[in-house]
């Protein structure tokens, strides 16, 4: 699997029922995650960190994750699956990809089911983490719960799970509507009616002194789904569990302190945490960074209101030109923005496409673009390479794209143009560097 590239979707029979699965990494030991109330195996990997924090994990174990039945990419099926079924569908994934024994990572409503499997296969269980789990649903507790899920289901589809599980994205209209198609994607509105019921009638207390492997027990004390008083109570009543609460997060395990948890993940099931800029964290992308020509100036004749409806303006072009041209939107720079490519000929295009329409709404901007390693950071990149493209974008006069020498030899043959800008220093970086700029 190259660094971009995203394992194929795979099937295990479980019964008569298809369940959806995906492997990542290598590893020798392997590491299942179970998933909470919806899932989609390969629409996931849009959502920001995702990806970043499977391959995380995948530097050592190979990594499942999978759509329960009724799901995602599984089966439809009629009602909500028993915990009995789904721990049929784990063993039918393991099965299937000839896993022995695996270390479970159960994941809010995936915490139960886990700890049921856990405690009824022993032998098969290496290590068990409760990632913002429970054993007993806090929607128990909640008076007239069927009208709430009443009104959420009649909301399925629009992006409302991102103020229960993600709020501090919650005020991003991009986000919304992207957690809106997730919602769509992994699950109808009846079935989602159907789990969530069927998980807030879930209590396996009983159980739970039964469950005698390693267990480690994770949870966010801002946690504003499943509240940090039910991962303590967890942790207390499974005999010799570690628990570890972290200050600050949303229910969304990828989202805030990343790299943390999943290094306290990787020392519970292996002894040891690497440094999250090991070279497995690096990948080959080509990086484009933008900037507003002037902007400071064209701030201060516009006025604070009209500039920022601009800016505005500005930020929804850069989201709909990158997602066009398959990019990835790392983050907006104030006036302008900084994005990842897979391919630098997509990188250039994109580029020349979003320099000709922020000119047309009056926002003439110049752009650098280097293909180069960079380290993933959670929901942030780093490294020479980003370094690189901002160096080049510094060289640009207005309304210009410059490469490196780089990205020329890489797209030669895709129909683009480049004149030749000469050689240059870039500060920082070592040698002289030849830039072009590039058109269509």
């Amino acid at each position: 699997m190259t660094d971009f590239e995203l394992p194929v979707t795979r099937y295990a029979l479980s019964g008569d029922v298809s369940i959806a699965y995906k492997t990542m990494g290598d590893g020798p030991i392997d590491l299942i995650i179970v998933p909470g109330m919806v899932s989609h195996v390969e629409f996931m990997h849009e959502l920001p960190g995702y990806t970043a924090s499977i391959r995380r994990l995948a530097n050592f174990a190979r990594v499942v994750t999978f759509d329960k039945r009724g799901q995602g990419l599984s089966d439809r099926v009629s009602g909500a699956p028993s915990l009995e079924q789904r721990m049929d569908d784990v063993r039918a994934i393991m099965d299937d990809i000839g896993s022995k024994r695996a270390a479970l990572l159960g994941i809010s409503e995936g915490s139960p089911m886990s700890i049921m499997f856990a405690a009824t296969y022993p032998e098969r269980v290496s290590h068990l983490i409760l990632y913002s789990g429970f054993a007993s649903s806090p929607a128990q507790n909640l008076d007239r719960y069927e009208e709430i899920v009443s009104e959420r289901v009649k909301a399925w589809g629009t992006g409302m799970l991102i103020k229960l599980i993600n709020p501090a994205r919650a005020h991003d209209p991009n986000a919304i509507r992207q957690f809106a198609k997730f919602e769509r994607l992994s699950a109808s509105p009846g079935a989602y009616r159907s789990f969530t019921l069927l998980n807030a009638s879930i209590d396996v207390r009983p159980i739970l002194p039964a469950v005698r492997v390693p267990t480690l027990v994770l949870h966010r004390r801002t946690d504003t789904l499943i509240p940090v008083e039910a991962g303590r109570s967890l942790a207390a009543q499974i005999p010799g569990a570690k628990y570890i609460e972290y200050p600050e997060g949303d229910h969304v395990l990828a989202h805030g302190d990343v790299e943390t948890l999943l290094g306290d993940v990787e020392e519970f099931i292996t002894g040891q945490r690497e440094n999250s800029s090991t070279d497995t964290e690096r990948v080959l992308a080509t990086v484009l960074f933008t900037d507003i020509i002037d902007s400071t100036r064209s701030a201060a004749d516009m006025g604070d209101k009209k500039w920022r409806q601009l800016l505005d303006s500005h930020d929804q072009l850069a989201t709909t030109v990158v997602d066009k041209h398959r990019g990835t939107l790392i983050k907006s720079t104030g006036d302008g923005i900084l994005a990842t490519f897979d391919g630098p000929g997509r990188a250039v295009r994109c580029a020349l496409a979003f320099e000709a329409a922020s000119r047309q709404i009056g926002l003439p901007l110049r752009a650098g673009i280097h293909t180069g390693e960079i380290e993933i950071r959670g929901g942030d990149i780093g490294g020479i390479a980003v370094h690189a493209a901002a160096r080049v974008m510094a060289q640009c006069n207005a309304s210009e794209v410059l490469v490196s020498r780089v990205v020329t030899d890489l797209v030669a043959g895709a129909g683009l143009k480049f004149s030749n800008r000469g050689s240059h220093e870039l500060k920082g970086l070592p040698g002289r560097w030849e830039l072009f700029a590039a058109s269509l």
